[in-house]
Parts: structure tokens; sequence; C-alpha cells
């Protein structure tokens, strides 16, 4: 890094996230008083704390939650309802896990009709699309780039963080060459130094799924 401005940028991009099946509502405020201090993109929490964090914080940070999360297979319907919950419970950012038995069934129509779906309740707000990249082979995260140009999805992302990886740099890479231009991309899983971050920024994400980065930021001093 060269300097705290550098830093400042790098957290900007940042969904600063606590998904632990252990946290208790404490570890979210805490989580949510550093986001509001370094001035992250948002926190991005479990769905069963959006309500309370949502109140804490008023309207001074985004909040950020996850459905069908982390292994994605749950039925369309559930999804709707997860997310309808969701944003009834003033989540701005919805991260949803793609049905990735039905990728590798080449059930493609129905991957695509499920996110336009989910958009449609989204309206305005910001829809992530996360395709577990560590279970994919190249065609298919290359179909998912596809998919998710047509379907009206804001992001795609890389990896929930719950499984056998996180993100890399060639599939930042790679999303970069195959994703439409109105689709951001986001990285998230295994991101642990300030110099990893500014590297997926530069490979092409625009945000950064992590639980480090603020504490990394503190150390350097910003």
């Amino acid at each position: 890094m060269e300097n705290s401005l550098k830093v400042r940028d790098i957290l900007k991009t940042v969904d600063h996230t606590l998904l632990s099946q252990t946290a208790v509502f404490n570890d979210i405020q805490k989580l949510c008083d550093e986001a509001m201090e370094y001035k992250t993109a948002s926190v991005c929490i479990a769905p069963s704390y959006v309500e309370q964090a949502k109140k804490y914080v008023k309207n001074n940070l985004k909040i950020c939650t996850v459905i069908g999360f982390p292994n994605g297979y749950n039925t369309t319907a559930t999804k709707i309802f997860e997310t309808n919950e969701a944003l009834e419970n003033g989540a701005d950012e919805i991260d949803t896990v793609i049905n990735i038995t039905w990728l590798k069934d080449k059930e493609f129509s129905k991957i695509e009709e499920e996110i336009k779906k989910l958009k449609l309740l989204c309206k305005d707000k910001i829809l992530k699309v996360i395709i577990e990249t560590c279970l994919l082979n190249l065609e298919e995260k290359i179909t998912m780039c596809k998919i998710i140009s047509q379907s009206g999805a804001d992001y795609i992302k890389t990896s929930t963080g719950f499984s056998k990886s996180g993100a890399n740099l060639e599939d930042i890479k790679l999303f970069s060459k195959h994703i439409a231009r109105h689709v951001k991309i986001k990285a998230a899983g295994g991101i642990n130094s300030l110099k990893a971050a500014d590297e997926f920024i530069n490979a092409g994400a625009s945000r950064l799924g992590s639980s480090k980065i603020v504490a990394l930021a503190k150390e350097y001093g910003v």
C-alpha cells in the first residue's frame, strides 16, 4: 500500500462481513460501528439480524444479507420468501446463492428465471449472485457469466466463504472477459491482506466481501 488514501479507497469497496453461526448481536453492533467508522460499502450479516441492525444504524450504513446461504439448493419459493422478508426488514442489498445442482444438470433456464424473480423483488436495491467458483469448472463459470448478464442482476460474486476455497484472481479476470458491462464483480472469501484486496480491485472487482480488511486497515493506521 502506498498511502492511507489508497486504503480508504479499498474500504469503500468492502462489504464488512460477519456470517459466523455463533455471532451474537453485540458482535453485529461492533461490526456496524466499525463499518460506519471506516466507511465501508455495507455490512453483510445473517438475515435474522437485519431488522435489529437496520434500527441500530438508521440510515447511516447499507445492510446486506444472504439468501439461500450457503448451499443454494433451497427452492425458488423459499428464496423468494427469504428475500421478501429481508427487504421488509430493511435490507439494502441481497446476496443470493445459485442452485449449483441446476447448473450441473444444465438447467440454465431455471437458474436465470430464479434470478429474474429475485431481482424483480429487489427493484432498485442491489442483487448479487454467488456462483461458488470453487465448485465449478471453466465452462460453468462462463455459462454463469452469460446467465447473470441476461438476468438483470447487479453483481456476479465468487464465493460464500463457506466452501472449499474463496476468491482467486483468475476468476475475476475471467468474469471481466465474459460478464456484460452493466454487471459488476464482487470477490469474496479468503481476502486476507490489503495487497490482495488491491489486486482484486485492479483485476476488475468493485466489491470485496471480507471480515478482515477493516482490522488490517486499523493495523495500517487509517
